[in-house]
Order: structure tokens, then sequence, then C-alpha cells
């Protein structure tokens, strides 16, 4: 009985800086829109070049086992060198794989570009990660007592709808981290796994795109009505919300130097729901979910600086945030 199994994307990140990219600001109909630029026709030299893993399946999962939960990660993984690579650092990480090699498809690659603001753009090569299905997979090790979700698609999103009724007939609790992706698909395309949903994680800019703009308070009632019963929302360098149905929760983030911004989302949602596994409490999960973020944010790499969980207890201690709560 695992404490949580990851249901998501394993991928090799590829991490190039380069100082002659900037941000360019494009005007649009409904807002302003940013962009990575690269000058045109040119060969351009990257003054750094890094390679870690990355998916928000194996992200999540290094992040639970760190803070003290036994975890598994169940997604597709290329039979190649990349793979390898991934099942490895799991393995490093005390994470179960309990996924399946494709033999077909190669392994998720992506390609992160910083600009001199330490803005990004990835560019994604999902591969096996479209392709899990759970006719390959020895259901019998499916077994926990929460499912975490990351975004997913093609076969592989079918396959959390199937893991969601199973979740339902086992008594299984369901997080589930949507991304900009699947919410672009709509909220009846995400219908049965929302209505299953116990733990719902969103951004502001995701949770305008599901149940339209609107402040804070509008949109958590709105998305309770999906069937999330806890709803988070972060907003940046804000904070974040989380709501109950009940009442409204906002922790607020800490003025830090940013390094690098991937896996932040990642690092909030599973630092969240660790906190709550452990302590039953939506306030210190948000304190644990922000501390987390802010460990990733400061250095490069999606799981670089995942805390630990002494090393998160002791982060906590020197905090001196308080978490603001109101009716909904």
């Amino acid at each position: 009985m695992y404490d949580v199994i990851t249901v998501g994307s394993a991928t090799v990140d590829a991490f190039a800086y380069t100082e002659r990219s900037k941000v360019i600001k494009v005007e649009k109909r409904a807002k302003e829109q940013d962009f990575i630029a690269y000058p045109s026709g040119t060969k351009i030299l990257l003054n750094r070049l890094l390679f870690m893993t990355g998916g928000g399946g194996t992200n999540t999962a290094v992040a639970f086992s760190r803070l003290g939960l036994k975890t598994a990660f169940l997604g597709s993984i290329g039979s190649d060198g990349h793979g390898n690579a991934i099942v490895k650092e799991l393995k490093n990480e005390k994470v179960d794989f309990i996924g399946q090699r494709s033999k077909k498809e190669a392994s998720g690659f992506s390609i992160i570009l910083d600009s001199i603001e330490h803005d990004r753009t990835i560019l994604v090569f999902l591969g096996a990660n479209k392709s899990l299905q759970l006719s390959d997979i020895n259901m019998g090790k499916v077994t926990a007592k929460w499912f975490y979700f990351s975004s997913m698609v093609g076969k592989s999103y079918k396959a959390i709808e199937e893991l969601s009724r199973h979740a339902k007939k086992n008594g299984i609790n369901i997080a589930f981290n949507s991304g900009s992706y699947l919410v672009g698909k709509g909220k009846k395309y995400l219908s049965r796994v929302l209505f299953s949903t116990r733990i719902l994680f969103l951004n502001k800019e995701e949770a305008e795109a599901l149940v339209g703009n609107g402040d804070i308070p509008g949109m958590m009632q709105k998305l309770h009505k999906l069937g999330p019963e806890i709803i988070t929302i972060t907003n940046g360098r804000e904070g974040a919300y989380a709501s109950d149905g009940k009442s409204l929760y906002f922790a607020p983030a800490h003025k830090i130097k940013v390094v690098e911004t991937t896996g932040a989302g990642d690092a909030f949602a599973s630092g969240f729901l660790a906190g709550f596994i452990k302590k039953n409490d939506i306030k210190f999960g948000l304190k644990l979910g922000i501390a987390n973020a802010e460990s990733v944010l400061s250095y490069y790499g999606a799981k670089n600086r995942l805390l630990k969980w002494n090393k998160a207890l002791s982060v906590l201690k020197r905090g001196n945030e308080k978490i603001k709560m109101k009716a909904l």
C-alpha cells in the first residue's frame, strides 16, 4: 500500500541558457503577451547547458518521497537511454516505478529556453508519455491511499479516467493538477476526473480558462460545483489560495530571487498534498507548498532543491507568515 501513486509525464529536460534572448511584448485583442525572442538566421552560443529529469509525474513523485511518503510512479517511459536515466533516478530517490517501458515510443524530452529575465518557454516532445495503457500495467501494484494525477494527453488521459473509476471503487483519494493543456479542453472534457477529485490544483490562468474570469472567491465557488472538495489556486508572486467550500485561505509568497521557474507548480502541489496528508490541515499544506516551491524557484531544475521533511520543517519554523482565512 503506497501513500501516493503519481500518474503523469516523465522527461529528460535540457536547460539551454544564452544571453542573446530577450522578452518582447505583443499586444493582442484580449491582453498583452510576452514572447522570448532570438535573432533570426544566426548561430547562438549557449553559456550553459544542463540535463536533468523532469515531467509532472516524476517531479511530484520525488517530492513526495523526500517528504517522507511511500511513493510510486505510474507512467510510460521509453526503452532507451533517457528512460534508463529516469528509472535510475527514481530508484535513487526511493520511488517505485510501476509503469510501462515502451518499445515503440522514445522517452519524453523537453528543451527549456531561458530568457535574461528568467522567464522560460518549454519545447516538449511527449513520446511515450502519451501512450500509457492500463492493460499493460500490473494493477495489483496500483494500491494507494492517494492518486496524484498531472496533465496527460491521448491514451494516457483515458488511463487517468479509468484510474478515476478504479479510485472511486476502492476508496482512493484523488489529487489532480490538470495543467494548461487539459484545462484548454474545457470542463466537460475533464468532468469525469473532476467529479472524482478531492483536491484540485490550478494556477489563476488555468482557473480562469476553466470557469471564466472573476475574483478568486467567485472562481472557487464555480470550481467546487465541478466536484472537487478542496481547491488551490496559485497566483505567482502574490501567493496561493485554498478553499474547502466553506472558508477561503490565503498564504502570501516571500520575496525571493527567482533563478528558474520550471517545476515550481509541481513543487507547490506536492508540498501542499504531503502537508495535508500528514497534518490534515489546509493551512499547513499551504505553508509547505509555498516553501517547497520557493526552494525550487531559487535553483536550476525541477527536482534539484525539492525539500526533505526535516529541512521543510526547519524552513517553516523560520517563517512568520500568517494564513488569512475568511468565509467563502
